[in-house]
């Protein structure tokens, strides 16, 4: 007489459809970009970043239609393009608003003030970290260092700088992003919306005006300046040579 054991726990296959392509004439406008694109690298799966870009800039993220879009066009499976797409933070997985928000909480940020603007904006928005404000113009994220200590505590917006922030200059920026009201960021180029920037940073033509403007400031030649004073002192102290 055999005994049976209790059955375990059911095993459930969370199974979705396979993308839906993109409609012909999306299609073939990308086709003509990603040509493009490919054209510049010697073998076509080096371009698989701007690629991704690409279909960012189309969708807002990076969706199961752009990654088989990718795939196609790179002679690579599904699976390789989406573990490219889900290493790098800059492809998101989910809708992204038209203003992707991202304040810096590395260290010197943080101790600054970037924690503060951080909690400042969540509590402000209504949304955490990775999340879209309902009305679709904002998307909030810590992230890591921008590159840009000598002007901590920064925020970014579709990658563009804003220096020097504090929790209340951060959400007036928000407040006038959500208010369609015309943003300037401390340096660089005008902003445009996140699919723009995607679009740019696949490699075509960033036609803002000024985006080449503006030299580096004060903070940013500190280090240089301390550098070539102490340079000086020596050399004097040593005299000619």
């Amino acid at each position: 007489m055999t005994s049976q054991q209790p059955a375990g726990p059911a095993i459930l296959l969370n199974l979705t459809r396979r993308p839906e392509p993109y409609p012909p004439h999306v299609r073939q406008r990308l086709e003509l970009d990603a040509k493009e694109i490919i054209a510049r690298y010697p073998h076509p799966r080096s371009a698989l970043l701007p690629l991704l870009h690409l279909v960012q800039s189309e969708d807002g993220y990076v969706t199961g239609t752009g990654i088989d879009f990718c795939a196609d066009h790179l002679g690579l499976t599904g699976a390789e393009v989406t573990a490219v797409a889900t290493f790098y933070s800059m492809y998101r997985r989910t809708p992204t608003g038209d203003y992707h928000v991202g304040v810096c909480t590395n260290t010197l940020c943080a101790v600054l003030g970037g924690d503060a603007i951080f909690e400042t904006l969540q509590q402000h928005l209504g949304v955490r970290h990775g999340e879209t404000t309902p009305d679709g113009a904002i998307t909030l994220e810590h992230i890591e260092c921008n590159a840009a200590c000598d002007y901590a505590p920064v925020m970014m917006v579709n990658w563009e700088f804003f220096d020097n922030q504090t929790p209340e200059s951060a959400r007036a920026v928000t407040d006038a992003l959500r208010a369609g009201e015309p943003v300037r960021p401390t340096r660089g180029a005008p902003l445009c919306t996140f699919r723009e920037t995607a679009r740019i940073l696949a490699g075509f033509p960033d036609e803002r005006p000024g985006v080449l403007d503006g030299m580096p400031g004060a903070p940013t030649l500190a280090g240089l300046r301390a550098a070539e004073d102490a340079a000086t002192a020596d050399g004097s102290a040593e005299g000619p040579r």
